[in-house]
């Protein structure tokens, strides 16, 4: 069984779940995502499927790729993603796998990048408190001290400062799916995940659930 699917969040809504409580669930397109290629221990040293995700016009995609995808069929494809599984000879290339591979109850881990937000400074970034506003205060959002002054007589390494935020790679853990449905290849998992509307996600199976 494969351990995940490329996915494109769509947004966020509600649901009503049977106990009558409002739920706030993602909308997630997830799949059909196509096997390009099979790895196995004696030719890879590990045993994963390479899977592909959104259809893309062939002129802009290299030969390479080109190459790559037609031992899988005649489409191209814009995502190609990796997922662990325990048996590959299950699969051929070429093989659709849908939002079959999920049941309702299912907990998942959802990997995205998460929003940019450009240049900020170390409260919006790092969560620091701002200094007094009072009279005469000259450090309100600044970070303050930075240095050691003796020794080592340098700013040491990893020190949080202003900086570029976020189109960082975040996972959100135990997301339970609320509801799916296949005709639309769609899944509604609880809470928010990362990422912006139509970011590309990874959405994998929990090795043990609840």
């Amino acid at each position: 069984m494969c351990k995940g699917l490329i996915a494109k969040k769509l947004g966020m809504t509600r649901v009503f779940n049977p106990d009558g409580n409002l739920v706030p669930v993602t909308v997630v397109q997830a799949g059909p995502c196509v096997v390009t290629q099979i790895k196995t221990v004696e030719t890879d040293g590990y045993n994963a499927l390479q899977v592909a995700f959104g259809a893309k016009k062939e002129q802009r995609v290299n030969k390479p790729m080109k190459g790559h995808f037609a031992k899988a069929g005649e489409q191209c494809f814009s995502v190609v993603k990796e997922f662990s599984v325990e048996d590959p000879s299950q699969f051929a290339l070429g093989q659709e796998i849908t939002v079959d591979l999920f049941k309702v109850g299912d907990l998942v881990d959802v990997v995205g990048t998460s929003k940019g937000k450009g240049f900020a400074g170390t409260i919006k970034r790092h969560r620091f408190s701002r200094g007094p506003a009072g009279h005469g205060s000259h450090n309100v959002r600044e970070p303050g001290s930075i240095g050691c002054s003796a020794w080592p007589s340098r700013v040491t390494k990893g020190k949080r400062m202003p900086g570029h935020m976020g189109v960082d790679q975040k996972t959100v853990k135990n997301l339970q799916i609320v509801d799916i449905r296949p005709e639309e290849n769609l899944l509604l998992i609880k809470g928010a995940v990362p990422g912006h509307k139509a970011g590309i996600l990874e959405i994998k199976k929990r090795k043990f659930q609840k």
